[in-house]
């Protein structure tokens, strides 16, 4: 189907989307305002920061609960994932448990075997059909009213990092010039470049990681597991293992695979800020063992 052939709801609405490609724009021009140690710590910092949201908190939290925490601290996560400017959590985790009842299937809103890899990647975020949350997939986070305010007021987490990061970096420049940086120095790689980063980190599983990779597990999607693609984004690229057993805080099974996420989420349960963190059952690993055994999985219906 070509562009034209799309419905009106499906094409990109070029007018809301400005803000979307503004930022790419502005992210072009971190480059130059220089370059300072101060500049690209805050880059670090901040993409870390705001990756470990979206993967611990609007995917593993948010969208498939599989760990607890308190009240306080769920709107901590909330907030610094709505900082990464990718809308509300609410809108985030409808239509993330959306994708996984439909994955990979002409219901899914981001699957790349029936649309393409554009639009699996950025093409749905663009268009009209999925810009509001559908609150019936989120009936257990609705009940809370500051996470309703953050889902509709959603801008006013980047806008809060712009700022500070903005402040930051002129107050630095005030008292130690020494090391060269700027508000808007900071504000542009902080921010701007930082957010465009966390951006197509994000989306590289919607995408990529249904096209390339290995699958461990028979799924009846396309799923794949990827080493490069989950040190980009913290663990999400054992997207395999996440679409075979969702409710596992844990997407790396397995020592050698690596899931920063986790490792952060263990030392925040060690601190009690998290805790029940959920993982794979035995069963699931009993079932890898036995993939590895073509014959043995034929035997026993796991693959054809």
């Amino acid at each position: 189907m070509s562009y034209f052939q799309k419905p009106d709801d499906e094409k990109i609405n070029w007018k809301e989307s400005i803000p979307f490609f503004a930022m790419h724009v502005l992210a072009i021009g971190a480059f130059f305002t220089g370059f300072s140690w101060a500049a690209l710590i805050a880059l670090v910092v901040t993409y870390t920061v705001r990756m470990f949201a979206i993967t611990a908190g609007y995917h593993r939290y948010f969208s498939h609960r599989t760990f607890q925490t308190s009240r306080a601290f769920q709107f901590v996560l909330a907030f610094l994932g709505a900082s990464a400017a990718q809308k509300g959590p609410l809108w985030w985790a409808s239509h993330h448990r959306h994708h996984h009842r439909h994955s990979d299937t002409e219901e899914d809103v981001h699957s790349p075997r029936y649309k393409g890899l554009f639009w699996a990647h950025m093409g749905w975020i663009l268009c009209d059909k999925h810009k509001h949350p559908d609150h019936k997939l989120v009936h257990d986070l609705v009940k809370y009213p500051e996470l309703k305010f953050l889902d509709r007021y959603h801008f006013i987490a980047p806008a809060t990092l712009a700022v500070f990061l903005f402040g930051i970096g002129a107050a630095l420049n005030a008292f130690f010039p020494q090391l060269n940086t700027s508000g808007v120095q900071l504000l542009f790689w902080g921010f701007f470049l930082s957010t465009v980063l966390t951006y197509h980190g994000t989306f590289l599983v919607n995408s990529l990681t249904h096209v390339f990779g290995r699958k461990r597990f028979k799924t009846e999607d396309d799923s794949r597991n990827s080493l490069l693609i989950s040190l980009i984004t913290l663990g999400e690229g054992w997207h395999n293992n996440h679409h075979r057993f969702p409710a596992s805080e844990r997407q790396g099974f397995y020592w050698w695979e690596i899931d920063i996420s986790h490792y952060i989420l263990r030392i925040l349960s060690w601190l009690r800020l998290v805790w029940d963190l959920r993982r794979p059952p035995q069963k699931v690993y009993a079932e890898a063992r036995i993939l590895k055994r073509p014959s043995e999985a034929v035997k026993r219906g796991l693959i054809d």
